[in-house]
């Protein structure tokens, strides 16, 4: 018989097998905590993870300042300004134009309520039949309730204000602290470490994340400016009012790929019914932009990015679902990034764990 130390050292079958599932029950548990905690606590975990990506843009920008002798917080209040500005102008385009559009909703919403009495026959045919449904099941349609919440717009509005305000100077700060502080977040993890080969790898491993992150989003954001200025162009060719409102908003909602896209096709289809009653002028600008949108897809995008994102389009897209589903707007777009990131992290975790075998501790530090 074994002796309980011989056991304790020369575990059985078994009980290899309940510590494989002990240890996947606790990363089961560790990652239902963790989707807790990043719901719970979006508006702080959103604003702040923006910062860092856009941070890692501006990045390389924020090392050429200061490689001119120029200190790290004035290169980062540089960088915020620069951001700042961009959006400014931004808000600008988009301001008067969607101003008047505003004041055209009712005209739309009058000639989709117009267009949809063609289609009163099919949709009075299938409530007919789920009437029907009902009394079989036992169900009286007098059983719906329908409630009517009486908060209007304003006082929507004016409740989420404060907080999206504070979103903002939290993200604001969030990248000037990053963009200030990133080198000496780097040393300070790099001084953790006790090898060279430790430092090397790590050091790779940061530098693929700022060159890869800032890389893509550098080019996404030139592909979606050269989309914007062809679908304003597009759009005043075909005679469509404010076609450069039309193409700024292509030019951003691009950015949350798959499902940017599919929106704006909804709202030039929106637009059609605002300017046209013929069935061909108002499905045109929709069709023009998603000729566009295909062309650039297809074929501009894979050319640019072909050899900086390599990941699978189906672990993209569970990205974008998943972290629109978690933190809205903001999670479209930080989705891909935190992919890549993560991508990275995996990629080179071999590396790190390597790099902590007692065999690669270097006997001169």
């Amino acid at each position: 018989m074994q002796t309980p130390e011989i056991a304790k050292d020369n575990p059985t079958g078994s009980d290899r097998v309940l510590a494989r599932h002990a240890h996947l029950a606790l990363l089961f548990i560790a990652l239902i905590l963790m989707f807790v905690v990043l719901h719970i606590a979006q508006t702080i975990l959103a604003p702040l993870t923006l910062a860092i990506i856009v941070g890692l843009v501006f990045g390389p920008l924020a090392d050429r300042v200061e490689a001119i002798g120029i200190p790290a917080w004035i290169s980062a209040l540089l960088t915020v300004s620069l951001f700042i500005a961009i959006i400014a102008i931004a808000i600008a385009g988009f301001a008067m134009p969607l101003s008047e559009w505003m004041d055209r909703l009712p005209v739309i919403w009058s000639r989709l309520q117009a267009e949809l009495v063609n289609w009163k026959g099919p949709i009075a045919a299938i409530t007919s039949l789920q009437e029907q449904f009902n009394e079989i099941a036992g169900r009286s349609s007098a059983d719906v309730t329908v409630s009517v919440s009486e908060t209007s717009t304003v006082t929507q509005v004016a409740y989420l204000a404060p907080s999206l305000m504070a979103q903002i100077i939290l993200f604001l700060a969030g990248l000037f602290f990053f963009t200030a502080t990133r080198h000496q977040i780097k040393e300070s993890v790099l001084a953790k470490l006790t090898t060279t080969s430790q430092r090397k790898k790590l050091v790779n491993m940061f530098d693929t994340i700022e060159m890869q992150v800032s890389t893509y989003l550098l080019h996404i954001s030139g592909i979606n400016l050269l989309l914007a200025a062809v679908v304003t162009g597009a759009m005043w060719m075909i005679g469509v009012p404010s076609p450069i409102l039309w193409g700024l908003l292509a030019g951003v909602l691009n950015f949350v790929i798959y499902i940017g896209p599919a929106m704006m096709t909804l709202i030039l289809l929106a637009v059609g019914l605002a300017v046209s009653s013929q069935l061909g002028s108002i499905v045109t600008p929709a069709a023009v932009y998603l000729l566009i949108n295909f062309i650039e897809a297809q074929f501009l995008t894979p050319m640019l990015l072909g050899k900086i994102t390599t990941i699978n389009p189906f672990a993209i897209f569970l990205s974008l679902i998943f972290w629109i589903w978690l933190w809205g707007p903001v999670g479209g777009f930080v989705a891909v990034p935190i992919l890549m990131i993560g991508y990275a992290l995996v990629k080179n975790s071999p590396l790190i764990s390597s790099a902590l075998a007692p065999s690669d501790r270097d006997p001169n530090i």
